[in-house]
């Protein structure tokens, strides 16, 4: 049985975890009822570091690769994860990946990462990166393993067309997946059959 490692979106956001994203929008039981091994752990609430979720999440991993699905900003994490363990990622999908570097995203961040504590270290290193959060555009386009991208319908200010484009244009090999709204989004129910299906897709290709 194949096992897929879902991390959900959300950064420090004390309302979001691995229920509401994957869970209660049906998705970690449509992809079980596809055959699939799914693991949907919750991402550190209030970690300092893309590196610390990582090693947060790293303690989750089975024996052998996964293949990786992550939402919003849970992207970065996934990636830095493929990125330093690319023995442990068979295939990352990167579905309604954040987006990185808008100066009025970024500020808006910024303001509710230190309304809710955060250090100023802490928000410098969350917020850092170009396409992605958390990495450089020479990290990600060192990941070698197949990748696939997913980009928000409709896109919004969160979720730009533009960090797709930019993902696909730095990582030549990858696919883009059928798009659809996020999951935490009410008007995702209408997608979960045909998520569910991309999804069930991508990873049955896994070597």
């Amino acid at each position: 049985m194949r096992t897929l490692l879902l991390l959900h979106g959300g950064l420090w956001a004390e309302g979001m975890n691995a229920d509401r994203f994957w869970r209660v929008p049906g998705i970690v039981a449509g992809l079980e009822g596809a055959g699939f091994e799914v693991l949907a752990p919750d991402r550190p609430v209030r970690a300092p570091s893309w590196q610390a979720e990582v090693d947060a999440i790293t303690s989750y991993l089975p024996a052998g690769p996964v293949t990786v699905v992550a939402g919003s900003n849970g992207c970065s994490t996934a990636a830095l994860l493929a990125s330093t363990a690319p023995d442990r990622v068979e295939r990352l999908l990167l579905a309604w990946p954040a987006t990185a570097g808008d100066p009025t995203m970024d500020a808006l961040t910024r303001r509710g990462l230190t309304d809710r504590g955060a250090p100023p270290r802490s928000v410098d290193a969350l917020l850092s990166g170009a396409t992605l959060r958390g990495l450089s555009d020479a990290e990600i386009a060192r990941l070698s393993m197949p990748v696939g991208v997913l980009p928000a319908l409709p896109a919004n200010p969160v979720h730009q067309r533009r960090t797709v484009e930019a993902l696909r244009e730095l990582l030549p090999h990858a696919i883009e997946l059928p798009g659809c709204p996020e999951p935490p989004r009410r008007d995702f129910a209408p997608h979960l059959e045909i998520f569910v299906e991309a999804v069930a897709t991508f990873a049955a290709f896994a070597a």
